[in-house]
């Protein structure tokens, strides 16, 4: 069976959660990174500023020359984890197979989904719609039968794209691609290149594996696949799943606390219906639920020993509301959990006994 891999790489993600949460930077140049006058450097920034030559990894203080208008926020991390967790919870409603690179990408292994007839295509664009729903960013997406082809795809039609290669069009689209978009081919790798002549996959592909292994060491023998869109690499999950949770923005702010307590029923189903689908690997430790007021301020809170009851979640709710006391536009609930497989998971476990179980 031909695998179906998707890439999922978020646009400008520091950014993006920075205009997310303050409107009035929509349209503005910005950057997330360090102050100019600490010898600060940009992390990323959205493409208003990149039109100016902002790049990442560039010195805030050149960022400032290029763009004067720039508009430099500091970090802040806890949004970006919190953000980075709730795509990755939308990854696992289609495969337990999510290898995260980073933050704000990840590979999904879902030749094994059911949802949408196994078309990848369907499963990358709904992964889309609900990371734009549920998280308000935009992600771009690439599908195709390895690793190596679906991380190019990805970034083809940046922001918010989606770049399918069918296998039987693998081959046409890898020998138009040039040598700089491998992995491992670097400035050095891609100057040689160019004194042999090899400017593109197809290039590559008319040396045979003994050429290029002799001018490209045990590097050649990848470079031979790669040429050809062979990439064996399996999507590795590098960490166990550790919380599952469902949140809903409503249309209209919930105005007290009697209006957020009528909203958690179909929430509570939601959450329930995913927990009974959960693999028997995973404990429960910890409920929370999470509120967004309407001026953005978000706060979340936990307890520790629940069974995730509805009740648990009612009294959650009402001493997380008590924190803000302002109209609610999100509401989520969820719950933290350890994998029992893991050596890790299972040590710490011990420290959510109760005293009575030990």
């Amino acid at each position: 069976m031909s695998r179906k891999i998707i890439h999922c790489d978020a646009d400008c993600f520091f950014a993006a959660i920075e205009m997310r949460d303050d409107p009035s930077l929509m349209g503005r140049p910005i950057a997330v990174g360090g102050r100019s006058d600490r010898r600060g450097v940009i992390s990323t920034c959205n493409y208003e500023a990149r039109e100016y030559g902002v790049r990442s990894a560039m010195a805030s203080a050149h960022a400032l020359r290029l763009c004067p208008d720039l508009i430099i926020l500091p970090h802040n991390m806890e949004k970006y984890r919190l953000a980075s967790m709730q795509m990755r919870e939308i990854f696992y409603d289609y495969t337990d197979l999510v290898e995260p690179l980073s933050l704000d990408e990840a590979f999904l292994d879902v030749s094994g989904c059911s949802k949408h007839y196994g078309s990848a295509t369907l499963i990358a664009k709904e992964i889309k719609q609900r990371i734009h729903k549920d998280v308000g960013i935009t992600v771009s997406a690439g599908a195709a039968n390895c690793k190596f082809l679906a991380k190019i795809a990805s970034d083809i039609n940046k922001p918010n794209g989606l770049t399918v290669i069918p296998p039987e069009k693998t081959e046409e689209f890898v020998l138009t691609l040039p040598v700089s978009k491998i992995f491992g081919v670097g400035k050095v790798t891609q100057q040689k290149m160019a004194k042999l002549g090899l400017y593109t996959c197809r290039d590559l592909k008319n040396k045979s594996q003994i050429e290029l292994s002799e001018h490209f060491g045990s590097f050649g023998q990848r470079l031979f696949e790669l040429c050809r869109g062979i990439d064996k690499r399996e999507v590795k999950p590098s960490r166990s799943r550790k919380s599952l949770s469902v949140e809903h923005t409503f249309p209209n702010d919930l105005e007290n606390i009697e209006q957020c307590i009528e909203s958690l029923p179909p929430l509570f189903v939601e959450l329930k219906s995913r927990l009974n689908k959960l693999s028997d690997r995973y404990k429960v430790v910890k409920a929370f639920t999470k509120i967004k007021f309407n001026d953005f301020s978000t706060t979340t809170i936990e307890r520790v020993g629940t069974s995730a009851r509805i009740s648990d979640y009612t009294q959650l709710l009402k001493e997380g509301f008590e924190r803000g006391k302002k109209p609610v536009r999100l509401i989520g609930m969820g719950v933290r959990i350890l994998d029992l497989n893991d050596e890790e998971g299972a040590l710490q476990l011990d420290l959510f006994k109760h005293p009575a179980d030990q």
